[in-house]
């Protein structure tokens, strides 16, 4: 790929970009940028966590970047996932991975690094804590608790001191791992322009760019995003076929209306990315088969009634159970996968 190229591969990702000047220059100037992703190891994956992050970070892999993707730990653990029991956060943390190369995440490339926070801290605590202090000490405690959000908290909420420590080393993260990219989800957005912030205050010539992608929402009407605690409202990466038609012909998708309506999001921001046009069966008196090319085409088609919600949920189901159906393979065959799959579904999510 050319310069422009990279750059129009790299911003689709995002749904907000701070800075594009700067992502170009960075791309003009550094042959491989470090882009950092993280996740905190909380319960079974859905497929915004597990098919939207293989897309856009094959895409970075492509765009010839280098992938950090940090695997939080010890943040879910002061965040009190999985009752805040570290042996349960690092065998979520391995079943995620699983996941992931099952999907199809460029791993092989050697461009996808997992680095897990805990062993990475102990190993460079003295880079490490003195950082987080300093940014601790640049900021007011208002400051902080605004960065609630990045852990599912409000301003509101009763946080635990760990919780208001949190967006501090999450801060740190950024600089401690050398990232020009921050490439996460809207929800991660004040954690990274407090990073910028941090950047501009310490005089750092360059702050970490913000690629913040756009987030999926659940499958009822009204939900912003998909979550693990209600498992009727998210489609995991190791549900069955039945269960992901279910799921489907339940959604919320009302016709002709394109907003905030779930199926046409997850047309969007997962079949077209992963197949680049998205086909429908019908019987002849229905309008017989169609595929779709663009995403605009099919909205056009969906607002004018020309597509109805029957049959677009009827291929979406088959689209989604395409893309699961290798994961559900390794679950199924691989021993090891299979064990850390029965393990996670035993565990308890906390909040």
């Amino acid at each position: 790929m050319n310069l422009e190229e990279r750059f129009n591969v790299i911003r689709s990702i995002g749904e907000e970009c701070i800075q594009e000047d700067e992502l170009r220059n960075l791309l003009a100037n550094k042959p491989q940028p470090i882009c950092y992703d993280g996740f905190e190891p909380s319960g079974r994956m859905h497929i915004a966590q597990g098919v939207m992050k293989t897309i856009n970070v094959n895409k970075l892999v492509a765009s010839g970047c280098k992938v950090k993707i940090w695997i939080a730990d010890w943040f879910a653990q002061l965040n009190n996932k999985m009752g805040g029991d570290l042996k349960k956060i690092h065998v979520v943390g391995q079943y995620l991975i699983e996941i992931w190369k099952a999907a199809g995440m460029k791993v092989e490339s050697g461009n996808v690094e997992f680095v897990w926070s805990s062993e990475e801290i102990n190993s460079r605590a003295h880079e490490y804590w003195p950082l987080v202090m300093d940014i601790a000490r640049r900021n007011t405690l208002p400051r902080i608790l605004r960065c609630g959000q990045i852990m599912g908290r409000s301003e509101q909420d009763e946080l635990t001191a760990a919780q208001i420590f949190y967006p501090c080393m999450q801060c740190a993260d950024i600089f401690f791992l050398k990232a020009d990219i921050c490439q996460l989800g809207m929800d991660q957005r004040k954690v990274n322009v407090l990073a910028r912030e941090y950047a501009e205050d310490i005089k750092r010539k360059n702050k970490p760019i913000i690629l913040s992608h756009h987030m999926l929402p659940g499958l009822k009407e009204g939900q912003e995003k998909m979550s693990k605690t209600d498992a009727s409202s998210s489609i995991f990466m190791e549900d069955d076929e039945a269960e992901v038609n279910k799921k489907i012909k339940r959604a919320f998708c009302p016709p002709k209306v394109v907003e905030k309506n779930p199926c046409l999001e997850y047309l969007n921001y997962i079949i077209f990315p992963w197949f680049n046009e998205f086909t429908v069966e019908r019987s002849q008196e229905n309008g017989g088969n169609k595929t779709f090319i663009s995403f605009e085409e099919l909205v056009a088609d969906y607002e004018c009634g020309g597509l109805h919600p029957d049959d677009l949920k009827t291929a979406l189901s088959k689209a989604l159970n395409k893309i699961l159906q290798p994961v559900r393979d390794h679950f199924k065959n691989d021993a090891n996968a299979k064990d850390l799959l029965k393990r996670v579904k035993s565990y308890k999510v906390t909040r």
